[in-house]
């Protein structure tokens, strides 16, 4: 639970709807961001600069660790729902084969839902979870997949296309089916009424039963039980279905290390080596003490310009929050963004000493901080099309405590985004003073990057757990809070004239143009996220909201931050951004406080009464205003294309990349190429 989590992490994003033809000139060349819009989705291109300078071995690790990358796709969409490859195989097969009108409603109605689910590699909205509402007929579906020649549906053993109809019709077009891929609403079941796949058959309560049966309370360093299994009931008994070459998932894991394999042969020295050893053992064994070797191994590995994350990662997509996602992300090093970084690194000693939490839940002594900027060179599983802007890893507190932790901020992504932000009209509908809007145009760039490198490295990094609390003691308020952590550590250290001292910030008001935009997002702009009427589900946007809204109550008295009327509309205003400083850091302590001693109760109640609930007038207003302004609300990326260059003996001579490829292009090949696991995964 260590990301700034796909486009949503902090208000650079927001701003960062952009209009669809945004361009930006590198030299003579002119880069084309904008690639597809649709529903609430715009989809963008990222450059890789840089990647040409890498030499030939460098470029082949980072191929071939590409290719690992998108062999895990079909996972991540089975793990989202047991009828998502079902259902997006037959909606590929039907877009594929079209023969009728395709200026109909419906046939459009159905390319838009398409879109989406590749988008959300499932049914579920990628951020709210919940469900995509099809706007084409349930005649329409029956009809196309009924004109379809057998052998180009998904069909199980012996089965017809009535049969597939009957189970996959009802959890497309009944809004009873499989509401929420993650529900985390108080009081319910939350497996039970999660549509997520990594539980079958089993209740919220069995489930903590198995696991907490499992633990070992004095172990120091417990693995991270039931990170690479699904948890599943037969016959009254309850058992785990790992991931692992041989048992589910197998077939695609094959794959994934057929390519990790080849990767290793162009690694850059003896570590990149053994960790890529130890992940494909781990692939082969499913052995979660494997998975920690692997783990400390990538952590201690800091020499090399090329790194990798493939496989099961974040544990956001279960309500619980144990069962990790499939993911990757493949990068190198951009040398010269990362002197910022490696000066926090080096710092962070002093701004562990120097916290506004109680010295209980300080570390003693910080181990193994490490932080970089990367580019990223290709995004697969959970991370694509929507991706981070930073991350943090391991997560296990364990090897963090003794090992270290990597921190990245990703600044092509960051680039992409801030490049497709000019002309929406966004700083003067939602900022209401010039001086403000001056502040964020000229400032709100670099301290988006610091605010997420301060985030990544140091606040996920910081505080410790007091003996004998357990990792998911907070269960699940656990990912909300400890992204709160994170961000109120970056928020505080902000306005800290040791930022200025340190060269990492270009002006000592620079600050408040992150402490406005998180405020702002926060407490109004955020919302366009959700539809009317719903509560605040996801963590990331819990985490925002949280802040916001107990800074805003806590200085009340003083006015610190109010939400004015002006003109028939509601703007944040920030009055005393020192006095927010020391909000941020009172709730910081409080946030420790609670994730060291694993406070379930307090850090409910935090969740509960600022994180949830929105105000309906204020949400419907600010749908409405951006409805004016004709952003799309959420953003994600096609990749880049790689293409190996071979000699006329057949030698591979060089790897080039191409940023031509349009987002249903994609996705199509992605599903020629890529598909490896067997629809039905019961």
């Amino acid at each position: 639970m260590k990301k700034i989590i796909f486009m949503a992490a902090t208000a650079l994003q927001i701003i960062s709807a952009s209009p669809l033809m945004a361009k930006r000139s590198h030299g003579a060349e002119t880069f084309n961001y904008n690639v597809d819009k649709f529903a609430d989705l715009q989809i963008l291109r990222y450059r890789v600069p840089g990647f040409e300078q890498l030499t030939t071995r460098q470029k082949m690790y980072i191929y071939y660790l590409t290719e690992a990358a998108q062999c895990g796709r079909d996972i991540l969409f089975d793990q989202n729902g047991k009828y998502n490859l079902a259902i997006r195989r037959t909606l590929e097969s039907i877009y594929r084969n079209y023969k009728g009108d395709t200026a109909s409603e419906d046939y459009k109605a159905f390319v838009v839902y398409l879109k989406q689910v590749w988008f959300a590699n499932g049914i579920h909205h990628h951020y709210s979870t919940d469900k995509f509402t099809p706007a084409f007929s349930e005649e329409f579906l029956v009809k196309e997949v009924k004109a379809l020649p057998a052998g180009e549906l998904p069909l199980r053993d012996g089965k017809t296309a009535d049969d597939l109809l009957a189970e996959i019709l009802p959890v497309i077009f009944n809004p009873e089916v499989m509401q929420k891929r993650v529900n985390l609403a108080a009081g319910d079941d939350l497996i039970k009424t999660s549509a997520c796949n990594y539980y079958d058959g089993v209740t919220q309560q069995e489930a903590e039963e198995f696991y907490n049966a499992m633990r070992d309370t004095t172990d120091t360093q417990p693995i991270s039980y039931g990170l690479n299994s699904r948890l599943v009931k037969r016959d009254r008994k309850i058992y785990e279905e790992t991931y692992k070459i041989g048992g589910r998932y197998g077939e695609a894991l094959e794959k994934i290390v057929e390519n990790l394999e080849k990767a290793k042969e162009f690694a850059e020295n003896d570590a990149q080596k053994e960790i890529i050893e130890t992940l494909v053992e781990f692939n082969r064994s499913g052995d979660l003490k494997t998975f920690d070797e692997y783990c400390i191994k990538w952590v201690e590995e800091l020499s090399g310009t090329v790194d990798f994350i493939c496989g099961f990662t974040e544990v956001y997509g279960d309500p619980l929050g144990l069962k990790g996602s499939w993911e990757s992300s493949i990068n190198f090093k951009n040398h010269d963004a990362s002197e910022r970084t490696d000066i926090i690194s080096r710092n962070a000693q002093w701004f562990e000493d120097h916290s506004p939490v109680d010295d209980r839940f300080k570390k003693e002594k910080v181990k193994g901080v490490s932080a970089k900027v990367i580019t990223v060179a290709m995004l697969g599983g959970d991370c694509y099309p929507s991706t981070p802007i930073g991350i943090n890893l391991p997560n296990a507190d364990w090897i963090r405590r003794d090992h270290g932790s990597k921190s990245v901020t990703i600044e092509n992504i960051t680039e992409a985004y801030d490049a497709a932000s000019q002309g929406t009209g966004f700083n003067d509908e939602f900022i209401p003073d010039e001086h403000t809007r001056r502040l964020v145009a000229e400032y709100g760039f670099v301290a988006d990057n610091l605010h997420t490198d301060l985030h990544e490295c140091l606040g996920h990094g910081s505080g410790k757990m007091l003996p004998g609390v357990e990792s998911d003691a907070l269960k699940a308020y656990s990912s909300t809070l400890e992204e709160a952590r994170a961000d109120l550590f970056a928020l505080y250290y902000m306005g800290d004239k040791k930022i200025m001292e340190l060269g990492l910030l270009p002006d000592k008001d620079a600050y408040k143009a992150e402490y406005y935009k998180y405020m702002m997002n926060g407490l109004m702009t955020q919302l366009t996220r959700i539809r009317p009427g719903d509560n605040i589900e996801e963590a990331h946007m819990r985490n925002r909201q949280l802040i916001a809204r107990w800074a805003m109550e806590q200085g009340e008295a003083d006015k610190v931050v109010e939400i004015k009327n002006m003109n028939g509309k509601r703007y944040v205003v920030v009055n005393d951004y020192k006095e927010l400083r020391n909000l941020f850091g009172k709730l910081l302590a409080e946030i420790q406080r609670i994730k060291s001693e694993g406070d379930y109760e307090a850090g409910k109640n935090l969740v509960e009464k600022y994180a949830v609930k929105v105000d309906a007038d204020l949400h419907n207003e600010v749908l409405e205003r951006y409805r004016s302004l004709g952003i799309a609300p959420y953003k994600g990326f096609v990749n880049p294309r790689y293409t190996l260059v071979k000699d006329e003996n057949g030698t591979v001579t060089d790897v080039t990349v191409s940023y031509n490829e349009g987002y249903a292009e994609q996705m199509l090949r992605y599903a020629r190429e890529y598909s490896f696991l067997p629809t039905y995964n019961d």
